[in-house]
C-alpha cells in the first residue's frame, strides 16, 4: 500500500476506550541504548512521549503516559497500565548492532558512534488481536512523518520481515509491549541515536514537536476515520481467513 493509505474510509473506531497510551520505554534503571554522546535512550523516549502527549491533547485527544516515573515494574504491566486506550504507542529510539559501532571520544569520554543510520521505523506484532488496526496506524503514521520529510530507515529489514517497504513498517510479534496488549499497539523508533547528526536533531525541542504534531495527525486519522484494508484485515489472529504476512507484497 502506498501513501494513499491516508486516504482512508470514514468510518468510527470500535474501541471501548476514549483515550490514547502514550508509553515511555525503558526505565530508569534499565534506561536502553546510550546515544553517542553518552545519553541514555529512555532520556529521548520520555521527551519525545511528553511531547506528543501535550501535543494530542492539545488537539483535543485524551492521552495519558505509561511509565510516566520510569519505574514500572515489567513489559507485560506496560499494556496493563494501558488497559481500555483505543492504542498504545511505544515511543523508543534506536541503536546499531554492537559490532558495527566506532570507538570515539566526546567531552573526555570514550563512546560509540555509527553514522551510516538514520531515520525511524515501527514495528506491529500478529499476536496482538488488534493486528489490523496496529499495522493502518503504523503506515498512516509513516506516511504522515515522510510527507513532512522525515526518512524512515531501512536498516531493520535485515532482521524484521516487512509490512510495508515504503513506510518502513515492520513486523516484531515476540515484542512483549505489542503483543501483550488488548488494544491495538505500536512501536515507534523515532531515530538512531548512535548517529551523531541524527542524535542532536533527535534533542531539537523544535523537531520533536514537529515530529509530534505529524504522529498526532495520523493518529486522528488513524482512530476517528480508519478502516483497515483487506491486508491489514488479514492479519488479524486467530479468526483471520487468511493469515499470511503481507510483507511479500510490498517488496520486504
Amino acid at each position: 500500500m502506498g501513501i494513499g493509505v491516508l486516504a482512508v474510509v470514514v468510518a468510527p473506531c470500535a474501541q471501548a476506550g476514549d483515550w490514547i497510551a502514550v508509553d515511555i520505554g525503558h526505565t530508569l534503571e534499565a534506561p536502553g541504548a546510550i546515544s553517542a554522546r553518552g545519553r541514555s535512550e529512555f532520556e529521548f523516549n520520555r521527551d519525545l512521549a511528553r511531547v506528543l502527549v501535550h501535543t494530542l491533547r492539545a488537539r483535543g485527544m485524551r492521552a495519558e503516559l505509561v511509565n510516566a516515573d520510569g519505574r514500572i515494574d515489567s513489559l507485560q504491566a506496560r499494556p496493563r497500565a494501558a488497559q481500555g486506550a483505543r492504542l498504545l504507542l511505544s515511543i523508543h529510539h534506536d541503536s546499531v548492532n554492537a559490532f558495527e559501532l566506532r570507538p570515539w571520544e566526546w567531552e573526555g569520554r570514550m563512546l560509540d558512534y555509527n553514522d551510516a543510520f538514520a531515520g525511524h521505523s515501527l514495528f506491529v506484532s500478529r499476536d496482538n488481536p488488534q493486528t489490523a488496526q496496529s499495522i493502518l496506524c503504523a503506515r498512516v503514521i509513516g506516511a504522515r512523518l515522510q510527507r513532512m520529510g522525515f526518512e524512515p530507515t531501512h536498516k531493520n529489514g535485515r532482521r524484521r520481515a516487512y509490512v510495508d517497504f515504503e513506510h518502513a513498517v515492520h513486523y516484531f510479534d515476540g515484542l512483549a509491549v505489542l503483543r501483550h496488549a488488548t488494544m491495538p499497539a505500536v512501536l515507534f523508533e523515532a531515530g538512531v541515536l548512535k548517529n551523531r547528526d541524527e542524535e542532536l536533531l533527535l534533542r531539537d525541542p523544535a523537531r520533536q514537536a514537529r515530529m509530534a504534531d505529524g504522529i498526532a495527525t495520523a493518529l486522528a486519522a488513524c482512530l476517528d476515520h480508519g478502516l483497515p484494508a483487506d491486508d491489514e484485515a488479514a492479519a488479524d489472529r486467530p479468526d483471520a481467513v487468511d493469515a499470511r504476512p503481507v510483507e511479500g507484497r510490498r517488496g520486504g
